[in-house]
């Protein structure tokens, strides 16, 4: 699903986002990204979504090297195969679920009435069924991520990524959507969860741990020793 072969991205001023960074993640795995603020997890975020080219190297999506595509086939790869949840939920505040939902779709060409019913369907399957048309001020916290997890997964893309989901939420609402996740993997999803939390990292596979841009240390490979997970 995803192949990274020493990818670089250096921004203005010579910052090395990335550095040389090599790493596969097949499809159907459930990995964490972690590591402290300044790692480069932002960074790897944003080329593992198409949002970001490396500067070299080479990075693959679902077999698509993103180096060679242009900018409208990156927006068509993304909206195929690409969900994204943030921390912050994105939700438009004068709107119902349901409709923040449908609006997921809303530069695919798909009619109005389908992405309702599609946004119907992709609440029903976190457990929302019952809030379609509440607006998100009264929507709890768990509740308004699981909105943005029905809006990123209701065209079914293979790949979901995850950037700090449960940042924003309390301790058993961040359960929650963490649980709604471990579903959607077990139903095939390839997810990458990108966290500076070293307890979510250490639940889940595998864990994928990164310092100055670089990969330090990949719990597919070698065991992940506690002392080295540590961030602030």
């Amino acid at each position: 699903m995803i192949k990274l072969s020493e990818a670089t991205k250096v921004y203005a001023g010579g910052v090395h986002a990335l550095s040389g960074v090599s790493l596969t993640i097949e499809s159907g795995e459930l990995v964490a990204i972690v590591g402290p603020s300044g790692s480069g997890k932002s960074t790897m975020l944003n080329v593992l979504g198409t949002l970001d080219r490396p500067t070299s190297g080479t990075v693959s999506i679902d077999g698509y090297d993103i180096a060679r595509l242009s900018d409208r086939e990156l927006s068509a790869l993304r909206a195929s195969r690409i969900g994204f949840v943030f921390q912050q939920f994105h939700l438009a505040a004068g709107m119902s679920a349901l409709d923040n939902v449908a609006d997921g779709l809303l530069y695919g060409g798909v009619p109005l009435a389908e992405r309702r019913r599609r946004a119907e369907v992709a609440l029903q399957r976190v457990g929302l069924g019952h809030r379609t048309h509440h607006k998100p001020h009264e929507l709890s916290g768990g509740e308004r991520q699981r909105v943005a997890i029905a809006r990123a997964v209701m065209g079914d893309p293979p790949l979901l990524l995850a950037d700090e989901p449960t940042g924003n939420l309390d301790t058993a609402s961040g359960a929650g959507v963490m649980a709604l996740l471990r579903e959607l993997h077990a139903a095939g999803t390839t997810i990458v969860i990108i966290t500076h939390d070293r307890e979510l990292a250490d639940g889940l596979p595998r864990q994928v741990r990164m310092r100055d841009g670089r990969v330090v240390g990949d719990s597919a490979h070698t065991p992940v020793p506690l002392a080295d997970t540590a961030v602030t």
